[in-house]
């Protein structure tokens, strides 16, 4: 198994031909669509580069990169986050200094499309839960998008998340990994995401034509779109599954 070497992000610069070849099969373009998150994207980002890590294999490509955020969790389930905004938005009070953070949330996980199924998505989340570890985090949890959902829209997530293969392990290929690891599936954020637009952005986002009202199943999307034409709006709620890991 390849071995990967882990750094900060931060650590040095990369080139945009290298952080393109990185992100080439990375989150669909609607994923932009979440206004809620963009009024914290920027500040978090700032404010938590030692939070934000880079993979490299033994040739010293890229080969993965992962980032969180602390914040203050009980540790009932109830009591997660309500979305990824609402994640984003209590790292920055945390930040602020309300409270002191016992949680790190694992926001993002990346793998180069040339190294998948060569380790480096288990080498990051361990890499992931090690640096929550190194700061004294006490507990670490996950709100993970299925990658294979979006051949299902339709279907419930709390259904998905419970279809589990002959062996018992998650069907979704990154939640099995993620309960390969050491994690579990502890609850659903069911309106984890929500993205907004007007029909046009949607018809560009999408590569559809979207002549009525109505709900439309959209490529990579997780649940339908509910276009409304009159009001010249399109909206997007996307489900996630929280995982806590060590």
């Amino acid at each position: 198994m390849t071995k990967f070497r882990v750094e900060l992000t931060s650590a040095r610069s990369r080139t945009d031909v290298q952080m393109e070849a990185l992100f080439a099969e990375g989150f669909p373009e609607f994923i932009s669509g979440d206004k809620e998150v963009g009024k914290y994207i920027a500040r978090v980002r700032e404010s938590f580069r030692e939070y934000d890590l880079i993979l490299t294999d033994e040739d010293d490509q890229l080969a993965a990169t992962g980032w969180g955020v602390p914040i203050v969790w009980s540790g009932q389930v109830s009591e997660l986050p309500s979305s990824f905004a609402d994640v984003l938005r209590q790292s920055i009070e945390v930040h602020d200094g309300s409270g002191v953070a016992n949680t790190f949330v694992i926001c993002g996980a990346l793998v180069h499309p040339s190294l998948k199924g060569s380790g480096a998505a288990a080498s990051l989340i361990s890499a992931l839960c090690d640096t929550a570890a190194a700061h004294h985090f006490a507990k670490v949890v996950a709100p993970v998008r299925p990658t294979r959902k979006h051949l299902y829209p339709l279907l419930d997530i709390e259904d998905y998340a419970a279809w589990v293969r002959d062996d018992g392990m998650p069907w979704d290929p990154w939640l099995r990994l993620h309960v390969r690891i050491g994690g579990r599936v502890i609850g659903l954020a069911r309106e984890a995401q929500t993205m907004t637009d007007s029909v046009s952005r949607w018809e560009e986002w999408t590569g559809l034509e979207i002549p009525v009202s109505g709900d439309y199943i959209i490529p990579k999307g997780m649940a339908p779109l509910r276009i409304d034409k009159a009001a010249d709006l399109g909206t997007y709620v996307e489900p996630n599954v929280w995982v806590r890991h060590r």
